[in-house]
C-alpha cells in the first residue's frame, strides 16, 4: 500500500489521546490523517482497567482532581480547565455511554467492557471523517522549514502536514504498540525527554506460598512498606494477589516507591488485614470468635476473619495446627495470630517488567510544552499528548484522563 498526500494535521498513535485529538481537529473543518501502527485503532484500551476501562476518576472540581498528579498537576490547570472530568463523562454521554462508579470514585463504563469505549471512540473518528491508516509503522518525523511542514516518514511512503500531533504512549504494555519511539522522534525534533521508568506496576513476591492465594482479593486492607526495618509510606485499598506476588490499585500505586527502594535494601510490605480495628479491638475479635466456635478447627475459625486459602497460609507461618480446635489454641499461638493479622508480611523480589506496567513515568520535559494549547514550546506546529507527557499519575483513571484532556486541547488548536 502506497502511502503519500498533504494534510492539515497529521496524527501519530491511535490510543485514547490520538483519537481524540484526531476526531476533535477534523470537527473543526482540519483535514486529518491519523496513522496507527496497529491493525486496529485503541489496542492499548482493551486492557485498561482489568478489561473494563477505567475512564476517569469522578471528580469534577479541576483543583481536586489535579492533586492527585502531584507537581505535575500545576502544569496541568488550563488543559483541564477547558476539558476536564465533567467535559469527559459529558462527551461519552453524548455518544450512548453510561458511566457506574466503583471505590475510590472510579468511573467505567456501565457494560463493564472496555470495548465499549474502544468502539465509541472509533465510531467518533470515523464520524468526524479522520482518514485512517493502520498497520503503519512511522520511521521519523521532520520539519522541513523551507516549506513549513512536517513530514512524516513511514514504511509506505510519506505524508506532509503542517501540525503534527504525537500520540505514541509511553513504554508499558510494548505488545501494544508503545514501545517508545515516540521519545526518540522528539529528542531528534530538539526536545528533552525525561528517562522512562514503570510508574504502576505489580510486584513479585519472594514468599512461595504466595501462589496458593492467587486469584484471591481483600477489598479493604492497609499496606505499610518496611525498607529492612525501616518504616515507609502507609496506604489504604484493595489488594489481590496473582501467581507471583500482588497487585491492585493500592499496590500499583505503591510500587514506584518500592521500586526505588529495592535498590538499596530489601524490602517487604505489612498488610493489616483487620484495617478497622485497632490492636486492642483485633484482640478482642480474635477471641470473641474463638469462644464462639470454640469446637471448630482453627482453620475453619480464622475462615470467618479472612479467606479461607489465606487462614491456611497464617497458620503455616505461625506453625500452628490447623486441626487445632479452638478451645486449644494457646495464649501465645494467639498472640502469633494476632500479630500476623494486623501485620502480613509479603515479602518483595522486584518489579514486573515493562509488558505488565499500567503506565511508564518518564517523557518530554514539562517546561517545553505550553499546556493552554498542547503545542511545543521549541517546535512550532507540534503538539503532544497523553503518555508521552512526564508526567506521573496514580492508577484509577488518571492516566485516561489525561489522554481525553490533553488530546481535546490539542485537537482544538492544531
Amino acid at each position: 500500500m502506497s502511502l503519500d498526500g498533504t494534510y492539515d494535521v497529521v496524527v501519530i498513535g491511535g490510543g485514547p489521546a490520538g483519537m481524540m485529538a484526531a476526531a476533535k481537529a477534523s470537527q473543526r473543518g482540519r483535514s486529518v490523517i491519523l496513522l496507527e501502527k496497529n491493525p486496529q485503532l485503541g489496542k492499548k484500551l482493551g486492557i485498561t482497567g482489568g478489561g473494563r476501562c477505567n475512564v476517569t476518576n469522578n471528580k469534577p472540581n479541576v483543583r481536586e482532581m489535579l492533586s492527585s498528579y502531584k507537581n505535575s498537576g500545576k502544569y496541568l490547570f488550563s488543559t483541564y480547565m477547558q476539558h476536564g472530568v465533567q467535559e469527559t463523562i459529558d462527551w461519552f454521554k453524548e455518544r450512548e455511554v453510561v458511566f457506574v462508579e466503583e471505590n475510590e470514585t472510579r468511573l467505567f463504563p456501565s457494560t463493564l467492557k472496555a470495548e465499549t469505549i474502544r468502539q465509541a471512540m472509533e465510531q467518533e473518528v470515523i464520524a468526524q471523517k479522520v482518514v485512517v491508516q493502520c498497520g503503519i509503522t512511522v520511521r521519523s518525523i521532520a520539519h522541513d522549514d523551507a516549506a513549513d511542514v512536517f513530514v512524516v516518514r513511514t514504511q509506505s511512503g510519506m505524508v506532509k502536514a503542517t501540525s503534527c500531533i504525537v500520540a505514541t504512549g509511553g513504554t508499558s504494555h510494548p505488545e501494544t504498540g508503545s514501545t517508545g519511539e515516540g521519545f526518540d522522534w522528539l529528542a531528534t525534533l530538539g526536545h528533552t525527554i525525561i528517562a522512562s521508568n514503570m510508574a504502576l506496576v505489580p510486584l513479585v513476591a519472594k514468599d512461595r506460598w504466595v501462589s496458593k492465594l492467587a486469584g484471591i482479593t481483600l477489598p479493604e486492607v492497609k499496606i505499610t512498606i518496611f525498607e529492612g526495618t525501616k518504616k515507609h509510606s502507609v496506604q489504604a485499598g484493595k489488594l489481590l494477589f496473582t501467581h507471583v506476588g500482588v497487585t491492585g490499585p493500592t499496590i500499583l500505586n505503591m510500587s514506584k516507591g518500592i521500586g526505588d527502594l529495592l535498590k538499596y535494601n530489601p524490602v517487604t510490605i505489612k498488610v493489616d488485614l483487620l484495617p478497622k480495628f485497632d490492636a486492642g479491638e483485633a484482640k478482642a475479635v480474635l477471641q470473641a470468635s474463638l469462644a464462639a466456635s470454640s469446637n471448630k478447627k482453627i482453620k475453619n475459625v480464622l475462615s470467618g476473619l479472612v479467606p479461607t486459602a489465606l487462614a491456611g497460609v497464617i497458620l503455616e507461618l505461625t506453625e500452628i495446627d490447623s486441626e487445632t480446635p479452638g478451645h486449644s489454641v494457646t495464649t501465645q499461638e494467639r498472640k502469633k495470630l494476632l500479630v500476623i493479622l494486623k501485620a502480613f508480611p509479603i515479602k518483595i523480589k522486584e518489579l514486573l517488567g515493562p509488558e505488565k506496567a499500567v503506565v511508564s513515568d518518564g517523557g518530554l520535559k514539562l517546561e517545553e510544552v505550553d499546556f493552554k494549547t498542547m503545542e511545543s514550546r521549541l517546535v512550532p506546529g507540534l503538539y503532544v499528548v497523553g503518555d508521552v507527557l512526564n508526567i506521573n499519575r496514580p492508577s484509577g483513571g488518571y492516566s485516561l484522563q489525561l489522554c481525553w484532556s490533553t488530546g481535546f486541547v490539542a485537537g482544538a488548536n492544531a
